[in-house]
């Protein structure tokens, strides 16, 4: 299941950065490679592009998510210039352009998957088009969650509609689910090739039924989720993981994790882990954090180590001689407003100040997800080829995740032992995963790895806080929390958890006393609305999904409660 990077470069070169099979003669009989009709097309080619397009939407939404939900750190002091109609530029292109960049969308390459299936008449590219419409159902569902309305109904008709309008999200998600009834068909007994599931179509029919279940929690619908969880043919096990395994090549093509890529080289991390996950991770003594993370420092300027920072940790970490913000310390958060203890080296949510030469100091990704340094507490720094060398992953969909969305479904049914139930899973899940990444950096002292007793021991701890606390709120905050920690490196799922349930509370308010109204929506990308003039940009991004039926965002007091 687990394929490489390598795998996808070799298919992307041997195209030549095309998505189509032809001579040089042919070339030179057209104006552009984009002008090649369907039946010059190579279907395996366009696959493999649409799976590229589906890896680096994912990347954007996994990362967008787990900033504005303090998973990772939001650096705009307001989500007005935080989020903007740049934010899913690419995306959006990646999914609609008829040409984007070099490439197509996955849109118009799914089509045409499906008229060459439809002209072979034999059923011989089932598993293609099988594939293609799975990823571009979830893709069009998670538009929807970002952005509300989109175009769908007119989009595979450019001449007809060269400026589609946009549907209803909800007609959209009935739209996506018709999609997976159609995929689910076309993958029964096909054969073919992929990246992610190496051609497994039963592993892809799991999937199928795992979106299905993400639909269905997301508008409510708790009797279809419960139905597709009552015939069991969807994500269970680690086995089943819906993800992508980067390389160790760092050149021509660069094969490695784009976190790996940010944090290990030569002027040392170039981003910022989130105070908030390091604190909670810390206090609740996770095992995983020695796989999130990597110090490269035992001590934060502020922190009780170095109470008193003078000279040249100042410059580097300016907030530590300040006084935390009235309304951080008010919220509980004034003691991790600059640093976290024992050298969790990151910022707050909403820290735009600019970027001192801390590159040695802060803290890295580590060996998971983003396959680097394991934290043995060796306090080295960090450079190029060190750790994993970036053969870390991009998770998508977990098995871990599925757990927790039963646990949440179970809890919201009143269920408290059955959730408790499903979170003992989920972690489990999720440490058995993790664990398991230490042996990608072999230059770790081994003696200081998380051994299974450990992680055993803190999936009780977890479990029977929770069933020790108040029901209600206390729960939803425990379950939230793991939810978020354990989504860590993926992170999609977490915005929509937010957004319907408003949990967790326990996270900082952003550094800006007045961030404007929490971000229910995404603007449209500016691309789009310059181009199309059947959409219009919104007026903010208070602009609920259709799903969304919780109270209105607002300056004060409006939901979700923590912002």
């Amino acid at each position: 299941m687990k394929n490489t990077f390598k795998f996808i470069m070799a298919a992307i070169l041997t195209g030549s950065m095309l998505f189509y099979s032809c001579e040089t003669n042919d070339l030179e009989l057209i104006a552009t490679p984009n002008s090649l009709t369907v039946d010059q097309a190579d279907p395996n080619l366009l696959l493999n592009t649409i799976q590229l397009g589906y890896l680096f939407n994912m990347g954007t939404f996994n990362g967008s998510a787990s900033s504005l939900t303090r998973i990772n750190v939001f650096g705009s002091r307001d989500y007005f210039s935080g989020i903007t109609g740049l934010t899913l530029n690419n995306a959006w292109s990646s999914l609609y352009s008829t040409a984007f960049g070099d490439t197509r969308g996955m849109i118009p390459n799914a089509s045409a998957i499906e008229e060459l299936n439809a002209a072979a008449g034999d059923g011989s590219l089932n598993f293609q088009e099988g594939v293609s419409k799975t990823l571009i159902a979830h893709q069009l569902m998670l538009m929807v969650d970002f952005v509300g309305d989109i175009p769908f109904s007119q989009i595979n008709n450019p001449l007809e509609f060269p400026s589609p309008e946009v549907d209803s999200g909800a007609d959209v998600y009935a739209g996506a689910l018709g999609l997976l009834d159609e995929a689910e068909a076309l993958l029964t007994g096909s054969q073919g090739q992929d990246l992610f599931y190496n051609g497994d179509a039963e592993q892809w029919i799991r999937l199928v039924n795992t979106i299905r279940m993400k639909a269905a929690l997301t508008t409510g619908d708790i009797a279809a989720f419960q139905t597709i969880e009552a015939g069991g043919n969807f994500i269970t096990d680690n086995s089943d993981d819906f993800e992508f395994t980067y390389g160790t090549n760092d050149v021509n093509p660069d094969e490695r994790h784009p976190d790996y890529v940010a944090d290990y080289t030569p002027s040392g991390a170039g981003q910022y882990r989130s105070n908030w996950l390091m604190d909670l991770m810390l206090n609740n003594d996770d095992p995983r954090r020695f796989y999130y993370f990597y110090r490269q420092q035992d001590c934060t300027p502020g922190a009780s180590c170095n109470p008193n920072p003078m000279g040249e940790a100042v410059t580097q970490l300016q907030c530590s001689i300040q006084i935390a913000p009235t309304h951080v310390t008010d919220a509980g958060f004034g003691d991790i407003f600059c640093f976290v203890e024992d050298g969790y080296w990151g910022r707050t949510h909403g820290d735009n100040s600019g970027i001192p030469p801390d590159g040695f100091n802060r803290t890295a990704n580590g060996v998971y997800p983003a396959g680097g340094l394991y934290d043995d507490s060796a306090f080295g720094a960090v450079g190029l080829d060190l750790g994993g060398g970036g053969a870390g992953i991009e998770p998508f969909i977990l098995a871990s995740y599925v757990d927790f969305m039963r646990a949440e479904v179970a809890l919201a049914s009143g269920d408290a032992e059955g959730a408790a139930g499903f979170i003992e899973a989920g972690l489990t899940k999720s440490m058995d995963k993790v664990l398991e990444f230490d042996s990608l950096d072999t230059s770790r002292d081994a003696s200081m790895d998380v051994t299974s007793g450990e992680a055993a021991a803190y999936v009780d701890s977890i479990v029977t806080a929770f069933m020790d606390a108040a029901p209600g709120p206390d729960q939803w905050n425990i379950l939230a929390e793991q939810n978020w920690t354990t989504q860590y490196g993926g992170g999609a799922e977490t915005y929509n958890f937010y957004r319907r349930t408003g949990f967790p509370t326990t996270i900082p308010p952003n550094l800006e006393p007045n961030p404007g109204t929490f971000v229910r929506s995404f603007p449209y990308p500016n691309n789009e609305v310059v181009a199309n003039p059947n959409i219009s940009q919104k007026a903010d991004q208070t602009v609920q999904v259709f799903w969304d039926t919780n109270p209105p965002s607002a300056l004060t007091g409006g939901f979700p409660a923590a912002n």
